[in-house]
C-alpha cells in the first residue's frame, strides 16, 4: 500500500475581509475526497512571517516542518493590484529548500470578471524561481461572491470538475517529482 500524497493548499491572504478563503477551503476538501491524497489547509492568519526572505527570523517552524513534508501544492491567491498579495509572497519566501523540484497547481479569485488571471500570472514566475514546477492546469474564480455564497456553499458546478481536473495533473506531478527525488541523483 502506497503513503497518500500530502498536498498542501496555501490561502494566499491574511485579509480581513478575504473572500478567496472560501476558493481555498473548498479546493482542501474536493483534495481530501480524493483517493490517495491527504490535504492541509494552511493559512497565513495562522502563522507568523515576521521579516522578508529566507532568513531564519523570518520563519515559522510549523510552516517549515509542513512545507518539507509536503509532496505538492496548491496556492489560492486573491488578485490584489494586477498582482498576489505580499502576504503570500512574505510566506513563499520564507522557505525555498523546501520547494525545490516539487509541483504546484495555482488558483486565482478575483470580485471581478478575471478571476485572478493577472495574479496567477505574476505568481509563475515567482514560484519557478523558487524551484516550484508550476502545473499547466489553473483554477479561476471570477465574481468569487458568484461561485461559493459566505457559508461556503458551492453556487457553480463547473468547479465539480474543474479543480479535479487540476488535481489530477497536480497529483501525476507529485508522484513523478517524488520519485525523482527519492531516486535520482539530486542536480548540483
Amino acid at each position: 500500500m502506497t503513503e497518500d500524497l500530502f498536498i498542501l493548499v496555501l490561502a494566499g491572504t491574511a485579509r480581513e475581509q478575504r473572500k478567496s478563503i472560501r476558493a481555498a477551503r473548498l479546493i482542501a476538501e474536493i483534495g481530501n475526497g480524493m483517493d490517495g491524497v491527504k490535504t492541509e489547509l494552511v493559512d497565513p492568519k495562522d502563522y507568523n512571517f515576521p521579516g522578508d526572505g529566507n532568513d531564519p527570523e523570518g520563519k515559522d517552524p510549523r510552516y517549515s516542518e509542513l512545507t518539507a513534508r509536503a509532496d505538492a501544492f496548491f496556492i489560492v491567491t486573491p488578485e490584489y493590484n494586477h498582482s498576489f498579495p505580499g502576504s503570500l509572497k512574505r510566506m513563499l519566501d520564507s522557505e525555498l529548500k523546501n520547494y525545490i523540484h516539487k509541483p504546484v497547481a495555482l488558483a486565482g479569485v478575483s470580485d471581478g470578471n478575471w478571476g485572478g488571471v493577472r495574479a496567477v500570472e505574476a505568481l509563475v514566475g515567482t514560484v519557478r524561481e523558487m524551484g516550484l514546477a508550476v502545473t499547466f492546469t489553473d483554477v479561476y474564480f471570477p465574481k468569487i461572491h458568484e461561485q461559493i455564497d459566505e457559508n461556503g456553499n458551492l453556487l457553480n458546478d463547473y468547479y465539480k470538475t474543474s479543480i479535479p481536473k487540476a488535481y489530477k495533473e497536480l497529483i501525476w506531478m507529485a508522484q513523478t517529482l517524488k520519485h525523482g527525488r527519492e531516486h535520482i541523483q539530486p542536480i548540483e
